[in-house]
């Protein structure tokens, strides 16, 4: 009798449990009520949301099996071209066949203090230009960026922090006179009477590295002089003939370096090169160039250039007077920078690089 009684009471405690159990969990059914009452209580757009993210868990198993069909597609298609003898990796391998140059490029930085921040920005994008070119360049040049500090390192800082991973160029704070060997160094300055004729690969050509829209003339010139060291112009006027000023980019001096070490001819690297906004022709082709463009018309474009173009040192070294000829009188304009969101191409600035 006492058993009994114990089991008794052990099957009254447990439908006390399974009572208050059910009064706590609503029904299915009432689940699904509450579920259509919070659904209707949604706006239009929370209900597309929530079909839509329904959609997408439904949708999950499609989705991993089509990333393995692609995974296999391109596993078959390397397999076919490597019996076929095609290099997939054609990027890789022609990074590989770059023959590296001796010759040494240089931006001096050490104009800092002399551009407001909406330059030094500019700036920054043609160093990126400048560093992505030399990158994929048949003939990379030995990368320099000296007098580094200052606005421009705080701007890069902020911007593009990745930087500090570039790889094949020397960042230095210390100017370049510091680092590199004086007789090595030929400025490169429109304002030189000397004109490059070949480039030299135990030499280090200096770019001034400033955007100033032209109120400091002759500034990377007269710091050519105060150092003691080589100047010279690039060969622009022996085969170019430009409809608005002779002013160039940071990178566009960069790129011409890097075109003619390829080329081994000026004038096919100048045209590699040069935006087409510049309205260059060859020399002896001068009518190419629209005759109808009035004074007025010509004051315009100055004014176009000196809103986007800078100064820029644009240095190259004599070696010896059989490379260098002398030029009669010193040319009132200079090689300025310009930023390469105002050239032809997009954005590759930066950039940029």
């Amino acid at each position: 009798n006492s058993t009994m009684s114990s089991d008794t009471n052990d099957v009254a405690d447990l439908a006390k449990e399974v009572g208050k159990d059910t009064e706590r969990r609503p029904s299915e059914n009432q689940q699904n009520d509450v579920q259509a009452g919070q659904t209707q209580s949604l706006s239009k757009r929370q209900r597309k949301r929530l079909l839509r993210n329904q959609q997408w868990e439904e949708q999950r198993d499609l989705r991993k099996q089509r990333r393995k069909e692609k995974k296999q597609k391109r596993k078959l298609e390397r397999q076919n071209q490597a019996e076929d003898g095609v290099d997939g990796g054609f990027r890789k391998r022609a990074r590989r066949e770059a023959t590296p140059s001796a010759l040494r490029l240089v931006v001096d930085c050490s104009f800092d203090s002399l551009m407001m921040l909406k330059d030094v920005k500019k700036l920054h994008k043609q160093i990126q230009r400048c560093y992505a070119e030399n990158r994929r360049a048949l003939h990379p040049v030995q990368f320099y960026l000296t007098s580094h500090g200052g606005q421009l390192k705080q701007n890069m800082d902020e911007s593009n922090k990745g930087w500090v991973n570039w790889k094949d160029i020397n960042i230095k704070s210390e100017h370049f006179s510091e680092i590199l060997n004086k007789e090595d160094l030929v400025y490169l300055t429109s304002d030189s009477p000397n004109v490059l004729q070949e480039l030299e690969e135990s030499k280090a050509y200096v770019i001034g590295g400033l955007v100033d829209h032209n109120h400091h003339k002759g500034i990377t010139y007269q710091k050519a002089q105060d150092l003691g060291i080589n100047h010279a112009q690039l060969p622009l006027c022996n085969f170019v003939k430009m409809n608005s000023r002779k002013v160039l980019a940071v990178n566009h001096v960069f790129e011409i370096i890097l075109a003619y070490l390829e080329k081994k001819d000026w004038k096919e690297a100048f045209f590699t090169v040069l935006p087409q906004r510049k309205g260059a022709v060859p020399v002896g082709h001068e009518g190419s160039l629209a005759q109808d463009t009035s004074p007025d018309k010509g004051e315009e474009q100055e004014s176009l250039d000196s809103d986007s173009d800078s100064e820029t040192g644009n240095t190259v070294a004599p070696n010896s007077d059989a490379d260098v000829q002398s030029k009669q009188g010193k040319q009132d304009q200079s090689y300025e920078e310009v930023s390469r969101n105002n050239s032809e191409e997009s954005p590759r600035e930066g950039t940029a690089a």
